[in-house]
């Protein structure tokens, strides 16, 4: 028969092993999620821990652990609202739960300032390791957290060696931009992200390449952050002389702005468009957007991965292993947008 310990009082380790009928050693290595307990034993202490509302103390925890770890993770993406970092983070939380390990998230939006805070934060709180999306042009500050390992996503770092997951962002522009002069087009419009962005300069480079290599004028409009900006920048494309047959948009916030100003203008079908990054309901549009697709799920478990690698490596031998990149490909997906002719 389970126990129940007054409402004044906090349920302890001691409270759970008295109600589910074990000894204090059997919950500790049911709480701190070890398998070797008989599934009928820890099925009693699930019960027992679920009857008193029990909640372990994570420092206390972590001193009883010979490893000294909290199984919890911190996470820094972009912006946990956007479509791609929602897909990042859902990815890192599906390779942290078969482990037992809990995923802390926070957006940093596009914040230096916010990004050094945050680490700092989910260091003091003893998370074992961080996965961070730089939004700074420094990431030096993180050689003050030398015992917490750290992998980079989407983005590269900079004053700091870590392994780094990332989209081939130059060559997927490429491909997009090729993708339009293949359908006629030589006059094409980039719209883009804030010039900081590693990611926005990478794909910069690749519409440049792609042009340079057509022999083509380029013309862009930058620092673009949000769907109105593009909205705005789309619009003043079409009124003036010689206006674009095509846009290469960098980003799906941008793209979105894109088409809203082509559907004002009454342009959506004779006017191309391939956006970098794919973002809900676009292939039901009309016509369909063309984009350049990344796989933020496929980064998110390839980061969580390789940062249980960094975490959990025998004897510490996988932290003194040089940094390494992973280049996840992109793919290029016709859908209609795209493949108007000029």
């Amino acid at each position: 028969m389970l126990l129940s310990v007054t409402a004044e009082s906090r349920p302890t380790m001691n409270d759970v092993a008295r109600a589910a009928g074990v000894s204090l050693k059997t919950v500790s290595r049911v709480v701190n999620g070890e398998t070797t307990v008989a599934p009928d034993l820890a099925a009693r202490v699930h019960a027992a821990v679920d009857s008193l509302n029990y909640r372990p103390h994570i420092g206390a925890s972590m001193l009883r652990r010979n490893d000294r770890r909290t199984r919890t993770i911190g996470v820094l993406l972009e912006d946990v609202g956007n479509p791609f970092s929602a897909a990042l983070h859902r990815a890192i939380e599906d390779e942290s739960r078969p482990r037992g390990v809990q995923v802390l998230t926070a957006s940093v939006d596009e914040d230096p300032q916010r990004e050094r805070d945050l680490a700092a934060a989910f260091t003091e709180r003893h998370a074992d390791g961080l996965i961070i999306a730089p939004s700074g042009p420094d990431q030096s500050y993180l050689r003050s957290f030398p015992d917490i390992p750290v992998v980079l996503v989407d983005r590269p770092g900079t004053g700091f060696a870590a392994d780094t997951v990332l989209a081939t962002n130059v060559s997927g522009s490429r491909d997009a931009v090729r993708h339009l002069v293949s359908h006629g087009h030589r006059r094409i419009a980039y719209l883009g992200d804030h010039d900081r962005v590693a990611t926005a300069r990478e794909r910069h480079r690749g519409y440049l390449a792609a042009l340079g290599a057509a022999g083509l004028v380029p013309h862009a409009a930058r620092r673009l952050r949000h769907p109105s900006y593009a909205e705005s920048a789309t619009l003043a494309l079409f009124d003036r002389g010689a206006p674009p047959t095509a846009l290469f948009t960098s980003q799906n916030l941008i793209t979105i702005g894109a088409v809203r100003a082509l559907r004002r203008l009454g342009l959506q079908r004779r006017v191309a468009l391939v956006g970098f990054d794919d973002f809900l309901l676009a292939d039901l549009l009309d016509p369909a957007v063309t984009v350049v697709a990344q796989d933020p799920a496929r980064m998110g478990r390839t980061a969580a991965r390789a940062l249980f690698d960094r975490i959990y490596g025998a004897e510490g031998a996988a932290r003194e292993m040089p940094p390494r990149e992973f280049w996840i490909p992109t793919r290029l997906i016709p859908r209609g947008s795209g493949e108007i002719p000029a």
